[in-house]
């Protein structure tokens, strides 16, 4: 560096200054407790509503769930490596001994036995810790009872979904919002305890519900009989109306030979009638030829 330069001296780097909404943004904290919190004051609630109680009861509920969401999946996770890893590296060390015992390192039966032993009883400790205390489903049902909380309270906020019909945050849909916070608060609880707390629950009676059974394959066939029948009856009669369609040619025929017959007998009687008249011309007529002749 000569004396006539001057010495570099770095420039300070300048920072555009934030602006109201960057501002507000970082304001708000990450977790959604404390996010949810800031909105709920700015709701414009009617005097009836009360907006302690949705930080008390609605926000509670989600930091409850949460924290036991993510208490059960520590453990959950931790018993689920234990039971897939064990599963993985116990086939692998038995399938070790199987090697020619020359090659093998000295005490390796015990070795392999020991490690063995050891994460068998582990997987079948923490399979056991996984179905006693249900952590699996408990897991599940938590994490989805948080998520349909949130949604819940996000579709409230904006006035989507369910609330799409309301034009404000009145006190209709402040109701129908707490209600629906309590029905997903009881569905979680019934799957929670589902037959848990059913301590009177009513024995099974096989006796009654066979007989009902019997009671209603019996009906149930009477009933397909009566179907039955009346269906082969209306078979039955669309037959004979068919064939008495056909045979109404024959009813012509028998109805001539009636009229044939009929003037058939006044025939033979004009016939009778004529013989008579004849006779008796007859007889007439002998009678005077007999007069004559006396």
């Amino acid at each position: 560096m000569t004396d006539n330069q001057e010495p570099l001296i770095p420039e300070k780097t300048k920072t555009k200054p934030l602006n109201k909404k960057q501002t507000k943004i970082a304001e708000y904290p990450k977790n959604f407790t404390g996010r949810v919190e800031k909105v709920i004051d700015t709701l414009e609630l009617p005097d009836q509503a009360n907006r302690e109680l949705l930080k008390l009861r609605f926000l509670d509920e989600v930091e409850f769930y949460e924290k036991k969401r993510n208490k059960t999946k520590y453990y959950y996770n931790i018993f689920r490596f234990v039971v897939t890893t064990g599963s993985i590296l116990l086939p692998a060390i038995l399938s070790i001994g199987q090697m020619d015992p020359t090659k093998l390192p000295k005490n390796f039966e015990q070795i392999t036995y020991w490690s063995a032993w050891s994460i068998s009883l582990m997987v079948t400790i923490s399979n056991g810790f996984l179905q006693l205390f249900s952590l699996d489903k408990n897991y599940f049902n938590y994490s989805l009872t948080v998520e349909q909380l949130k949604t819940e309270g996000w579709q409230f906020f904006g006035l989507s979904g369910k609330y799409e019909d309301y034009m404000k945050h009145d006190l209709e849909s402040y109701k129908n919002f707490c209600k629906n916070i309590e029905t997903i608060k009881r569905k979680q609880i019934e799957n929670e305890f589902n037959g848990k707390a059913d301590s009177k629950k009513k024995s099974f009676d096989f006796a009654g519900e066979f007989k009902k059974f019997q009671e209603n394959t019996i009906n149930a066939q009477k009933d397909l009989v009566k179907e039955v029948g009346k269906a082969s009856t209306d078979a039955v009669n669309k037959t004979v109306n068919a064939a008495k369609e056909e045979v109404l040619p024959f009813r012509d025929i028998e109805t001539g030979l009636e009229k044939a017959n009929q003037v058939e007998k006044k025939a033979g009687e004009y016939l009778k009638n004529a013989e008579r008249e004849n006779i008796v011309e007859v007889l007439n007529t002998n009678d005077n030829d007999n007069n004559e002749k006396m």
